[in-house]
């Protein structure tokens, strides 16, 4: 295996195992506050859209696809993360307060971490595809979805952790989700890495940005919301945004 390809696998799996950091804390720490969970989320789709917008979907213009193809590119990948998500809905921890019995508990749980999963395979392809054309800005993609695996942890151990009371029980559902975006990186490596002409990361980079700003205006936002701190969550996606420009200022 190519030193590309080893890279974007390790950058894709950093990423995913955020999630199993967000599943420790679930088990180990106290539930973070609302202001935290405000603020986290928001963040997490400021960096999202402006990676997105700044970067991916400014490379696939560059790639030959031109300013066309890209949009098409685009909008077909925000489609297909809406079918996904109309196919298999979840929850956040925002979503999910406890609701009485503990087989309940447990069901929303589970159900979280099989929903996580089959969102995150596709964000493994997002981070890989990124990475593969240019490390640092795969390692930007990568950031931006492992800062929003956290709080996806998070949202699996903690109700399972309250249905069976078991910390290694909610530990593992959790880092079981996060796993999928490996998956999806390994996927792409094996059958798509044959096929990654500019042409096609053209397409696929602007793919990823649809997918990645759909995330963050349908799952991040209306979930920094929720809990309450409105204007904290607007600011901490416009400081997201502004430390990612920064930042991206600073590799270039």
């Amino acid at each position: 295996m190519g030193a590309g390809l080893t890279t974007a696998l390790l950058v894709t799996t950093l990423a995913g195992l955020a999630t199993a950091l967000g599943a420790l804390l679930g088990v180990l720490l106290r539930r973070p506050g609302p202001r935290a969970m405000s603020a986290s989320l928001g963040f997490a789709a400021g960096v999202m859209v402006y990676v997105s917008f700044a970067e991916l979907l400014k490379n696939a213009f560059a790639s030959g696809i031109g300013f066309a193809g890209g949009n098409l590119a685009f909008f077909a990948g925000f489609g297909a993360m809406f079918v996904v998500d109309l196919a298999v809905p979840h929850e956040y921890m925002a979503e999910s307060h406890d609701r009485g019995r503990r087989g309940r508990l447990m069901r929303t749980g589970v159900l979280t971490a099989l929903g996580l999963g089959i969102h995150n395979f596709p964000e493994g392809l997002a981070t890989f595809t990124a990475t593969l054309h240019d490390v640092k800005l795969g390692m930007a993609v990568g950031f931006a979805i492992a800062v929003h695996n956290i709080p996806e942890g998070l949202a699996v151990s903690a109700p399972i952790l309250a249905a069976t009371g078991r910390r290694g029980k909610a530990f593992a559902w959790g880092a079981l989700s996060g796993l999928a975006e490996p998956a999806g990186a390994l996927v792409a490596a094996a059958v798509l890495h044959a096929y990654l002409t500019e042409t096609a990361l053209g397409w696929l980079m602007g793919g990823v940005a649809g997918l990645m700003v759909y995330v963050a205006l349908d799952e991040l936002v209306p979930a920094s919301r929720q809990y309450g701190h409105e204007h904290l969550a607007i600011t901490a996606a416009g400081g997201g945004m502004g430390i990612m420009a920064l930042s991206l200022w600073m590799l270039h």
